[in-house]
């Protein structure tokens, strides 16, 4: 922890103030909180939480870079998978957690070059801050009959007809750890002793121990269990009428999530560039994740009836044109070619996000294999 940079007197005075909410809860639930009650408030409570308070969190400046950061290349691939769905479907696009609003940005530029705009482009974000910051990013980079079509929702719509999409949604929704030890489970939760400090009791039985014990983990293993990321599937599945939820993030299938060799988990922090595991500091100030076990997420969908489809990043982009895109810019331009080409490596190379990345889409009446997923398949993997 001595290598973290030392936030601003602001700052460290707001994760104080969030350290007391903590406290507080803490004292309440006897003393003891489970890891996704403080992952959830450490990252959501509303003015304090890492997503909810007033810090920039993405890009060169924030604490990491997500795909849509990195360059317009990203939206303007993903753009030809949403235009697909939104020719056969004639609906709209939602969607979720939709950060500096950067990825609605690019995209909606680009479905208005090939005349293929949604009616609506709907942003469901609960972080009023993250709100303000996607209206104002959107109004300066889209003219005001594209801004027009914009909308920010409350809830989930019902009968949803169109694409509904998630980049790096999933993994920052609240996981519980479960430590295996000696053959007994045990979770793994928050106490206060002066400091936030570890503290395992034997996991209580319900659903989360059934669905714990059917893996059949080795002893001394420490790993998440997420739950609420299939509750929000199953959310999705319940509101889509007809068409696509296509999903992007980082994870497993649920052999190599749960491999043997894997007995830390997946839990990461991120403050200002820099990885670590500890989420007991720096409360609300890092961001919290966990890598997304995608065979727990096609199983929700295969139970709403729909359809699966699952390869990687570097697969997903690639059968969408991002090639093509690049053969557009000609290499002599090296002002443009250069950051493009940059880009399309960390996309799509194996030592960055090409691997790790996993695109999942689960659909409904769909009648056309999608662009996306025409190569790669990697459904054997979940």
């Amino acid at each position: 922890m001595a290598s973290l940079p030392i936030p601003s007197t602001q700052a460290q005075a707001q994760s104080a103030e969030l350290t007391h909410c903590i406290q507080k809860a803490i004292a309440t639930q006897g003393g003891w909180i489970d890891f996704a009650t403080f992952m959830h408030m450490a990252l959501y409570t509303p003015g304090l939480g890492y997503y909810s308070g007033g810090v920039q969190k993405f890009g060169k400046k924030g604490d990491f870079v997500t795909a849509p950061e990195i360059s317009p290349l990203f939206a303007r691939t993903l753009a030809r998978q949403a235009a697909q769905v939104l020719a056969e479907t004639k609906g709209d696009i939602l969607e979720l957690g939709a950060g500096t609003g950067r990825l609605a940005a690019d995209l909606l530029l680009e479905l208005a070059a090939h005349h293929q705009l949604p009616a609506h482009y709907y942003i469901l974000e609960v972080s009023d801050y993250l709100r303000q910051v996607q209206r104002e990013v959107l109004a300066e980079c889209l003219p005001q009959e594209i801004f027009a079509r914009v909308a920010w929702l409350d809830s989930l719509p019902q009968q949803f007809v169109g694409m509904m999409l998630g980049n790096e949604v999933l993994d920052a929704i609240p996981v519980h750890l479960i430590h295996k030890q000696h053959g007994q489970l045990f979770e793994r939760g928050v106490i206060w002793n002066g400091n936030f400090a570890w503290q395992d009791r034997a996991l209580a039985q319900g659903v989360l121990n059934e669905k714990v014990s059917s893996y059949h983990l080795p002893d001394d293993y420490l790993t998440e269990f997420n739950p609420a990321s299939v509750g929000l599937i199953n959310s999705l599945a319940a509101s889509l009428k007809s068409g696509v939820i296509l999903m992007l993030d980082y994870g497993f299938g649920v052999s190599e999530y749960y491999h043997p060799l894997r007995n830390q988990g997946t839990l990461m922090c991120h403050y200002q560039h820099y990885a670590h595991s500890n989420p007991l500091v720096y409360v609300g100030l890092q961001d919290i994740t966990a890598h997304v076990n995608f065979t727990e997420i096609a199983e929700a969908g295969v139970a709403h009836g729909l359809s699966v489809a699952y390869t990687n990043q570097a697969s997903f982009l690639m059968n969408c044109g991002v090639l093509d895109i690049l053969s557009k810019v000609s290499p002599s331009d090296v002002a443009l070619y250069a950051p493009l080409v940059a880009a399309a490596q960390k996309l799509l190379s194996p030592a960055e996000m090409g691997e790790l990345f996993k695109v999942i889409a689960l659909s409904k009446d769909v009648m056309q294999p999608l662009t996306g997923f025409m190569q790669g398949d990697k459904r054997h993997l979940l």
